[in-house]
């Protein structure tokens, strides 16, 4: 009896162990999933867009609509001095975030339906708006959206080619809005898996954009406020110093979409606010005074620029 017995438990493991070596992946639907809490706006995440208890900046993980102020700002072309207009996503560091998209072998194009990985939320270590591509090599057979997390991908054993390719996807609460893009790009909030749960940001695609050694590229701006940052209750707080009764600000980035040296990570140079008048495009910001070179690194695309 005791041989038979064991004859049939080892039956038994084999059969376990044969159905556990032919489980497929379990792909999980990213349209049921959870979707994170975001809070750009908190004491971890920001500094020129602090929330505050008057500021009326939206409190956290609420929509947040990026065509009103202050996170929309029009400015003046480098080089015809007519309007242009971009966004203003907060303070950003050089080190980009990194960003993981799978890929079949042989082929060039992404996975259709599988969504991105981002590890990391504003607020967290290492977050950044601007995230460095790192392309994940798949078989064939995978199934898509079987992997959701950093973790999950490590121990896949996939390979994984760090490349140079920054793409701009700030992530936002979900339902947010900022409608403005250009060359028809689309302004549809995106999705991302963090953690296993969904994480929506915006693409911002107006430009080709690759590292700078390690870092993510930087342009520089220049702009004015309504009080000198020298002066009681200056610089950022006191607002751009724009037109009567017109957001048309003075400020001037040094470059456009599509021109050699463009990032919208803008390095931000403060210029005397008595010289307002006089800047019109970016030869007269070079010579107004300078009251603080590269104070900030400031997310900020360019959504529109007058023909």
């Amino acid at each position: 009896m005791a041989p038979r017995i064991a004859i049939i438990l080892t039956g038994v493991l084999i059969a376990a162990g044969s159905s556990v070596a032919q489980a497929k992946p379990h792909a999980k639907n990213p349209d049921k999933a959870q979707i994170v809490a975001v809070d750009r706006f908190s004491a971890k995440a920001a500094h020129l867009q602090l929330r505050t208890s008057t500021n009326g900046i939206p409190g956290p993980n609420k929509p947040v609509d990026f065509d009103k102020g202050p996170f929309i700002t029009t400015g003046l072309s480098p080089t015809t001095g007519k309007p242009v207009r971009y966004y203003n996503f907060d303070v950003q560091n050089l080190t980009p975030a990194p960003v993981y998209v799978f890929y079949r072998k042989g082929e060039k194009s992404p996975i259709s339906g599988q969504l991105d990985i981002i590890d990391n939320l504003p607020g967290e270590k290492g977050y950044n708006d601007f995230r460095q591509v790192y392309k994940v090599s798949v078989p064939s057979d995978y199934v898509v959206n079987s992997i959701t997390d950093k973790t999950q991908l490590r121990q896949s054993g996939y390979a994984i080619e760090k490349t140079d390719t920054l793409l701009n996807m700030p992530v936002v609460p979900d339902k947010s809005v900022a409608r403005q893009r250009l060359n028809g790009e689309s302004a549809e909030l995106q999705r991302a898996w963090y953690k296993g749960k969904v994480a929506k940001y915006f693409a911002f695609n107006e430009a080709p954009l690759s590292v700078a050694g390690a870092d993510v590229p930087i342009s520089p701006i220049y702009v004015t406020f309504n009080v000198n940052p020298n002066e009681p209750k200056g610089g950022p707080g006191s607002g751009f110093r724009s037109e009567p009764n017109s957001p048309q600000t003075h400020n001037v980035p040094a470059t456009l979409p599509g021109e050699e040296g463009y990032s919208p990570l803008w390095s931000v140079n403060v210029y005397d606010n008595a010289d307002w008048s006089k800047v019109s495009n970016l030869d007269t910001a070079q010579n107004a005074k300078l009251l603080g070179p590269g104070v900030a690194n400031v997310n900020c695309p360019i959504v529109f620029v007058t023909p």
